[in-house]
């Protein structure tokens, strides 16, 4: 019976943990895709990126592209050479490491006039994310009290099977 239980709590954890552990697919812009006149910006700073996830660039490749630039080609919305631009209008770009990244369109005034750059901070695969700041709209307090129901379900398991 005592092999059960352990057995139960085992398997009850794996499932919890590996939810919150797996990777997560980022869609650049969310329904309205990789587009002009949509705040980037905006969209990075309520997402959370760690190493393993994948942004997803959807667009059309007819108006739009993909550069992964640095900080200084970033702020003059300058480009690589048209040959490194990502131009599928499906693009999923893999984030295999931490640190700050810069994504912008090349096409005409696309970075420059029309907001299509962001940057984002990858996070450590598993890190916490950074402590919201205080918000009146509740979206964060909702977090908390998932992540906090979680861990109140698990150790009522726990308290149950012990």
């Amino acid at each position: 019976m005592a092999s059960f239980r352990v057995t139960l709590i085992l398997f009850i954890s794996m499932v919890l943990l590996s939810s919150v552990a797996m990777a997560t697919d980022h869609i650049v812009g969310g329904d309205k895709g990789w587009t002009v006149d949509f705040n980037y910006t905006q969209w990075a700073q309520k997402t959370v990126f760690h190493v393993g996830d994948n942004l997803v660039f959807n667009y059309n490749p007819s108006f739009h592209n993909v550069f992964k630039v640095n900080g200084t080609l970033f702020q003059n919305c300058t480009f690589p050479p048209e040959n490194e631009a990502l131009s599928t209008g499906k693009d999923i770009i893999p984030l295999k490491t931490e640190g700050r990244k810069w994504y912008v369109c090349g096409k005409g005034d696309h970075c420059a006039a029309r907001q299509m750059k962001f940057v984002i901070t990858v996070l450590a695969e598993g890190a916490p994310a950074p402590s919201p700041p205080p918000s009146s709209n509740g979206h964060y307090v909702v977090s908390s009290v998932f992540g906090g129901g979680v861990m109140a379900a698990m150790v009522a398991i726990v308290t149950i099977f012990a």
